[in-house]
């Protein structure tokens, strides 16, 4: 699966711009993958809000915030009827695996483990109900208050069109395999609108210690219109607000940064290695496939009567992070959420629920940011080198631990510096992924 040497003559057939037929083709191909998976974003995007509104909002009273560079940006309330949210989990799950298990089955868990598969093993072949099924079954149990995100939804969603669209122009099967994996990078590169982040995710995550350098231009292109297409309606506003002040320029400060990639690099093995644990436990019992989800659902929700914050994506609960709210977002909250998140996402997805694991890496990420941060902030004799505000360790936090967990660290900063607006913390990134990656090197978030 692995290839440890770049393909020379791949790099230099995508740079022979004098070979107009390559251009030509994959010029085409991209911007119909883009198109279709720009609006398949809008679509997914839709859908999740929809469902929360109904499951969570209608059902349990419970409207979670969102981030600040979100549609609709709220502050969160409720919930109100605590009892009804293990019924709701528990009936979403119960809902996506029905769907998911009788007419998808290659559709069940975060998706972009589908999508490398299809790559690998089936010529990047991806049938034509996966990315309807995937967009239905994720919306609902993201909707539900399944702790999952849509990143590895859309990666699958954004293959399966890919792969489409390569069988309408009659492609054969390497080209196939191009086409899903620029699908991949225009689903994820509209709905983060991280167009230059979510392509080179796209030729990365499909192998540990390589590139898919056939797919790097014709990713660009499909990632740009995929991201054009979302953000001319969802607005051009990165995911989440910062301030404009937010900025590196004080050395000492990676004595801080040091600190927290060993936080993220313990916590990122304990979110990987607990991940698949969870999985291959659920894998065993023999109980029908389609009431697994239904009981992970169930223990979602009873962690979330205690913690409502583990439902969702949680990007709201990181705005608040980044923001410092302790108010909204206690300390000691913080450091429960962290365990509680890595159980519920294994809960959720793990048990065969639908979803993606991105959004919940970020999440885990921010939480350890924060708290390094609370830590240092209450010896200011002996740190005084830390920030001023945990901005700027929440965002760091991020990319760290998912970007050394998923091993692809470039794409990961990249990705998370466009969702924040800015790339002036990339320089104590660095440091952070560095430390995170070799210290999680025998665990992995995507296999």
């Amino acid at each position: 699966m692995c290839r440890f040497k770049f393909n020379r003559t791949a790099i230099r057939e995508q740079f022979n711009f004098a070979n107009a037929g390559y251009l030509r083709k994959w010029l085409t191909i991209s911007i119909l993958v883009g198109v279709v998976s720009g609006f398949a974003s809008i679509l997914f995007y839709l859908a999740i809000q929809y469902c929360t509104k109904y499951f969570l909002g209608w059902g349990a009273g419970y409207f979670p915030p969102a981030s600040g560079g979100e549609v609709a940006q709220v502050v969160a309330s409720g919930p109100l009827r605590i009892w009804a949210i293990p019924i709701i989990t528990t009936l979403g799950g119960l809902v996506s695996g029905l769907i998911v298990y009788k007419w998808a089955p290659e559709a069940e868990g975060h998706g972009t483990d589908a999508a490398i598969n299809a790559f690998h093993n089936k010529n990047g072949f991806i049938r034509r109900r996966v990315p309807v099924i995937k967009i239905i079954a994720s919306a609902i149990t993201i909707g539900s208050g399944g702790s999952a995100g849509r990143e590895g939804p859309v990666a699958l969603v954004g293959a399966g069109f890919g792969s489409a669209i390569a069988d309408i122009f009659k492609l054969d099967d390497r080209d196939r395999r191009i086409a899903l994996a620029i699908g991949i990078g225009a689903g994820i590169g509209s709905i983060f609108k991280s167009p230059l982040g979510g392509a080179l995710l796209s030729i990365a995550i499909l192998y540990r210690r390589d590139f898919e350098v056939y797919a790097l231009l014709p990713s660009f292109i499909a990632s740009i219109v995929g991201y054009t297409i979302f953000a001319s309606w969802a607005g051009w506003t990165p995911i989440f607000v910062i301030e404009p002040t937010l900025v590196y320029q004080r050395p000492q400060e990676l004595l801080g940064y040091i600190v927290l990639g060993v936080a993220c690099g313990v916590f990122g093995t304990l979110y990987g290695r607990s991940f698949y644990w969870i999985r291959d436990l659920f894998r065993k019992l023999r109980i029908p496939v389609y009431l697994k989800p239904a009981l992970g659902g169930l223990l979602v929700g009873g962690i979330a009567i205690f913690l409502p914050q583990v439902m969702g994506s949680g990007y709201g609960w990181m705005q608040y992070a980044i923001d410092g709210n302790y108010a909204a977002l206690p300390i000691l909250v913080m450091v429960a959420l962290i365990f509680a998140k890595i159980a519920a996402t294994g809960f959720s997805i793990g048990s065969g629920g639908s979803g993606g694991v991105f959004a919940p890496g970020l999440f885990i990420g921010s939480m350890v940011g924060g708290l390094v941060w609370y830590a240092l902030h209450l010896y200011p004799s002996i740190t005084p080198f830390i920030p001023s505000t945990p901005a700027a360790f929440v965002i760091v936090g991020m990319m760290g631990l998912f970007g050394g967990i998923a091993k692809a660290p470039l794409p990961i900063m990249i990705m998370v510096s466009e969702m924040t607006g800015s790339y002036f913390l990339l320089a104590p990134c660095m440091v952070t992924v560095f430390i995170t990656y070799f210290m999680t090197r025998g665990s992995y978030i995507y296999i």
